[in-house]
């Protein structure tokens, strides 16, 4: 029996699931991390039974993808009992946390001054934005993230552009594209498109914030999603066979990579997040990794490097040393 296990440290909330100044409602979003740890740590635990006996490369790839078919399975189901998340939004639809993205479309993810995030505010139909209100620590990152996107379009030479592509490098020097950031003239034609879909699955539009300075994260085409997301697989698949002396960058290599390559419609942060931390507490020998509060948004918004090494992955840099 291993003299450790994955706890809720593994697991800070982000920022992004905190929409309200409520502290009763602040710590049951946090204790969401004690849940997550537990499904964690038996997928750790499944992955240590099985993979030591996988019969080849592609049999860890394999019982890898179940691992992670599995937190999806469990995410789903936590979202069956769940109420959603508070404030302003579409209705809370569990279905979603298991529709494939290839079957729903790419995400839409609104970023920058998103005023539905704000504590107290109140909906404009004239401007369609929620104004008003104070800021939440959801709102708060999602302007930063806003201003760095916007960063980047100037310092990539992209100024006059409003579409910005994650051009992701992976394993061996294949170029391929994933997500995109967008803003402007391109910004709304996805808000319309976004709009069209609410409508396709009977939801009301009314209060859909698609209103001022428009900034979208848009998550990778099909085929390079699934092109990312099998190199991901391959790579993590791979350090179980033998050792190398850079697992550590290796592993984040495909941290990011599952970031760029999100599985379903709702709840895939949280996924990858247990799902990395799982396999990472077994490359370590022990040291389990805490994943970074705001992981999604760097990978997301910041490019390859940034998106990479974190700053919480300090906690490893020995551990890649470890026997």
């Amino acid at each position: 029996m291993e003299a450790y296990s994955i706890t809720a440290a593994s697991f800070p909330t982000p920022a992004l699931a905190l929409r309200t100044a409520d502290p009763a409602e602040q710590r049951r979003v946090r204790g969401f991390a004690q849940a997550q740890a537990s499904a964690a740590e038996a997928a750790r635990l499944l992955l240590a039974e099985h993979l030591p006996g996988a019969r080849d490369h592609a049999g860890r790839v394999e019982l890898l993808r179940g691992a992670y078919a599995a937190l999806v399975r469990w995410r789903y189901e936590k979202a069956l009992t769940s109420a959603g998340r508070p404030g302003h939004g579409l209705r809370h639809d569990p279905e979603r946390f298991r529709l494939p993205i290839r079957a729903g479309g790419v995400n839409f993810d609104r970023i920058g001054r998103v005023g539905r995030l704000r504590t107290g505010s109140a909906w404009n139909p004239r401007t369609r934005t929620f104004d008003g209100g104070r800021p939440s620590p959801a709102s708060t990152i999602m302007e930063a993230y806003g201003e760095a996107a916007l960063a980047r379009f100037d310092a990539e030479g992209q100024r006059g552009r409003d579409v910005l592509v994650n051009v992701v490098t992976l394993p061996g020097g294949r170029r391929v594209n994933g997500n995109r950031l967008v803003r402007g003239a391109a910004a709304r034609r996805v808000a319309d498109r976004l709009l069209a879909r609410v409508r396709a699955r009977g939801e009301d539009t009314g209060q859909v914030e698609v209103g001022g300075e428009l900034l979208y994260a848009v998550t990778a085409d099909h085929q390079d999603s699934a092109r990312i997301l099998a190199a991901a697989l391959d790579q993590l698949a791979a350090l179980f066979a033998r050792r190398h002396d850079d697992q550590l960058r290796q592993w984040q290599t495909a941290r990011y990579l599952l970031y760029q390559s999100p599985v379903t419609k709702k709840g895939s942060d949280a996924v990858i997040r247990m799902f990395v931390v799982a396999v990472g507490a077994l490359l370590f020998g022990g040291r389990t990794p805490v994943m970074q509060s705001d992981a999604d948004l760097r990978c997301m918004i910041l490019g390859q490097a940034a998106g990479t090494a974190m700053p919480a992955d300090s906690v490893l840099c020995s551990a890649s040393a470890a026997p």
